[in-house]
């Protein structure tokens, strides 16, 4: 499968790219258009292709098929060097002896730029990132979100139209990948330029990207934007990896047609007026699909909600701002994120009513949404 943005002057293309090791095929004749100014996250788990992708648009990888456009240029079989690109690696990449400014300068300084251009450079990064009063210390005198800085700030002098960050925030923990994140999309806010990100955190692709590329096995499954990603799921694989918790995933099948269709779930049915089919709906084995906080336990009908269906309460969930209910419904398990004040207990009966205006139902089969 292919995902092409429509633009017309992308900064970064890729044209039937192929990555192969032996048999091993990593990636899968893709393309993928990336407007000038964009933020857009490749995203997966490992093995999917992602930082092979990026090797690949960075030089570090030559593909074994396919071209690397970066501002209308080919530079497939370019060095690193000569593609405009700053990189920002997961393993800081910092040289220990050196001080930080010596670290931010040090590409600059071989490269045989003039000291009063390197100062200006370095003293530039060094305030957008904060870290002007760690310039005179050692990596190993650094906190691992200050390395991160270092190390985004070393990208930064180079003054390039893209940006490439392959797992920035892994080595971090939770919290400092939190401030990490919002200091990256505020810097590109302020700068503007096109950024490439790698990772397998999807809070990190739902809360940066202006687009994520869902990867899976050396192909793009879906390229959209966040909210599109979320609501719109295209198959089974991307609403299955989007979403924390996952979405619930609930087997039965289509009964009628078009707007009449209905969802027969064990011995009840949803009916699918409210839903948006992607194309029309025909009776078949299917996937309703919805998201904890699209289910309302206890609840009375609301616009866009099925009938209500029986359920027993099985595990509660405290979670402070609201609590996850794991319930069981005609034999299937899901999961409903309701507010901290309703209180249910662990074997509870209780009726249960689904969002079918922000649902998804996809065919069993091919796991293609419909």
């Amino acid at each position: 499968m292919t995902a092409t943005a429509k633009m017309d002057k992308p900064s970064v293309s890729v044209r039937g790219l192929a990555q192969s090791y032996g048999a091993l095929q990593v990636l899968k004749a893709l393309d993928l258009d990336i407007a000038d100014g964009e933020f857009i996250v490749l995203l997966g788990p490992s093995g999917c292709g992602k930082s092979t992708l990026l090797n690949c648009i960075a030089g570090l990888l030559e593909p074994t098929e396919g071209q690397v456009f970066i501002r209308g240029k080919n530079v497939t079989w370019e060095e690193p060097k000569d593609r405009g690109i700053g990189m920002v690696f997961q393993s800081y990449a910092l040289y220990p002896q050196m001080t930080v400014e010596r670290n931010l300068s040090f590409g600059l300084r071989v490269s045989g730029m003039p000291k009063e251009e390197i100062a200006k450079r370095v003293k530039r990064a060094s305030e957008i990132l904060q870290i002007e009063p760690l310039l005179a210390r050692k990596p190993s005198q650094l906190s691992g979100g200050q390395r991160q800085r270092v190390a985004i700030g070393r990208a930064l002098v180079r003054d390039v139209d893209v940006f490439l960050f392959d797992e920035p925030l892994s080595n971090l923990d939770a919290k400092l990948r939190a401030e990490l994140r919002v200091e990256i999309k505020r810097l590109h806010q302020r700068l503007g330029n096109t950024m490439i990100y790698v990772t397998h955190d999807q809070i990190e692709a739902l809360t940066l990207a202006d687009r994520i590329a869902v990867m899976k096995g050396g192909t793009i499954q879906q390229l959209d934007d966040p909210l599109t990603i979320y609501n719109k799921p295209k198959n089974l694989y991307v609403a299955g990896f989007i979403g924390s918790p996952s979405m619930n995933f609930l087997k039965g099948k289509i009964e009628g047609s078009g707007k009449t269709a209905t969802f027969k779930l064990g011995s009840g049915k949803v009916a699918l007026k409210d839903y948006e089919a992607a194309v029309p709906l025909k009776p078949a084995a299917s996937v309703l699909g919805v998201r904890p906080e699209h289910i309302r336990v206890n609840t009375e009908k609301e616009d866009g909600a099925s009938e209500a269906f029986k359920a027993i309460v099985d595990i509660v969930e405290p979670m402070g701002s609201d609590s996850l209910v794991w319930l069981k419904v005609e034999g299937q398990q899901l999961s409903a994120r309701v507010e901290s004040n309703q209180h249910f207990d662990p074997g509870q009966k209780v009726d249960v009513r689904f969002r079918i205006n922000l649902a998804s139902v996809f065919d069993e089969a091919s796991g293609d949404r419909l």
